[in-house]
């Protein structure tokens, strides 16, 4: 461009021509246009962020001799990020145990059927009762035993 051609091209023209200028910079500018009103020129578009809306507006300024340059340029929000999936905290419950009181003719084996479906599992009985049983074949009646599930 010559130095007479900037007198000849009109107001708009250069506006244009600005904006095509700005648009092949490949700053990630999108739907860039201008809104002109005399010497008045109202920038729209949507810019990646704040950097570029500024530089967007300082080249615009270097190239066009504005009487005011209004920035209306977006900066959209971040796409919305999926919710990371929460963890499955599940709760330790205490495991469920009931008392039985042992009565008269009572093994481990015996309550180990009852209660598990299998004689074999009295040590089981035994392991949670060592507080109170020294001997898996020495119990007595009345003696409280814990049944762990």
């Amino acid at each position: 461009m010559g130095f007479f051609d900037r007198f000849t091209k009109s107001f708009d023209d250069e506006v244009n021509e600005a904006l095509e200028k700005i648009r092949n910079m490949g700053l990630g500018v999108e739907d860039l246009s201008a809104i002109v009103q005399d010497k008045i020129v109202t920038l729209k578009g949507r810019v990646p962020s704040m950097d570029i809306k500024s530089k967007v507006m300082e080249v615009f300024n270097q190239l066009v001799e504005t009487d005011n340059t209004l920035n209306l340029l977006e900066i959209p929000p971040p796409p919305a990020k999926e919710p990371e999936p929460e963890a499955v905290i599940e709760e330790e419950t205490a495991p469920v145990e009931q008392i039985y009181e042992v009565v008269s003719g009572d093994t481990l084996g015996a309550i180990a059927k009852r209660f598990y479906g299998n004689a074999g599992q009295y040590m089981k009985i035994f392991e949670a009762n060592r507080d109170i049983l020294d001997d898996p074949n020495l119990i007595k009646v009345g003696q409280k035993l814990r049944i762990p599930e």
